[in-house]
């Protein structure tokens, strides 16, 4: 019977914001994972946990995620833990919980602090909706691609962040996605944690003044559904009703279908257009 691998969440900061249960799962486990094995030996320490551990991480996920999965079909329980947070959230656990899914073999989460959602709700901003994007892509095309897609986004949008690239992603960021209003967090629990929140043209002035430190997690603020609303009213006013019409028709959709849609854009009724596009 194969063994289970456990997604262990540990402490962002804090090292009492680790659960008894994670510290239980971490002290009976047969093996530990870890991402930076000197780095997760201080929180063992700290809880007198002697369990073994080996390294897993992204220069290593091919090779050793092979041997982790061999240890699990012997039936060997791994807990797999990350510097920091939740494993799978910007890191390769993901890709060992994946293949142990597809491989038949249990995976559980002992669930602890993570990051983006510490940032969020300090950030003041909306949790209702959010999307959270991790890292952006180091390549310029794929980064690019990105940022346009969020252009129009209404969702709080959330990164992370390297201190030493946290000035010119903000600005990247600015120049694509408009002045919005944002929040810089770090060092979250510690005891220099840090909320600055402004613009993200005066965020990028004061970390030009003032160098970053720390991890960050960038909060933006989603773009405003009424601007978004009237964009797209000033789009369709510079549309005939003929090409308005021919948009939606286009795609299928029948002129009754069409019509409807054409008045709802342009906040007329229906017998409005029917009466325009007869004359």
């Amino acid at each position: 019977m194969a063994g289970t691998l456990y997604l262990c969440g540990t402490p962002i900061g804090n090292l009492n914001d680790l659960s008894p249960r994670a510290v239980e799962i971490l002290s009976s486990a047969d093996l530990i994972a870890a991402e930076d094995t000197r780095h997760s030996l201080n929180i063992l320490n700290h809880f007198g946990i002697k369990t073994p551990m080996t390294s897993y991480h992204e220069h290593n996920r091919k090779s050793k995620g092979e041997y982790l999965i061999s240890l699990l079909e012997e039936g060997k329980n791994i807990a797999l833990v990350t510097d920091a947070g939740m494993p799978g959230i910007s890191d390769p656990g993901e890709d060992l919980a994946a293949l142990c899914i597809e491989k038949g073999i249990p995976v559980t989460t002992v669930p602890g602090p993570t990051a983006f959602v510490s940032a969020l709700v300090l950030s003041g901003f909306s949790g209702r909706r959010f999307i959270f994007e991790g890292f952006l892509p180091s390549n310029k095309k794929e980064k690019n691609q990105v940022l346009e897609s969020l252009k129009r986004e209404l969702r709080t949008v959330i990164f992370y962040e390297a201190p030493h690239r946290l000035t010119q992603t903000l600005s990247e960021l600015q120049k694509a996605l408009g002045d919005r209003n944002a929040a810089c967090v770090r060092e979250i629990t510690k005891i220099h944690e840090e909320v600055k929140r402004g613009t993200l043209g005066k965020l990028y002035e004061f970390y030009s003044e003032n160098a970053p430190r720390g991890e960050f997690v960038i909060v933006i603020e989603g773009f405003s559904a009424e601007a978004l609303k009237e964009e797209e009213t000033k789009k369709f006013e510079a549309m005939s009703l003929e090409e308005h019409m021919e948009m939606y028709t286009s795609q299928g959709m029948s002129e009754k279908e069409a019509m409807k849609l054409v008045a709802k854009d342009r906040g007329l009724t229906k017998r409005d257009i029917y009466s325009e596009l007869k004359k």
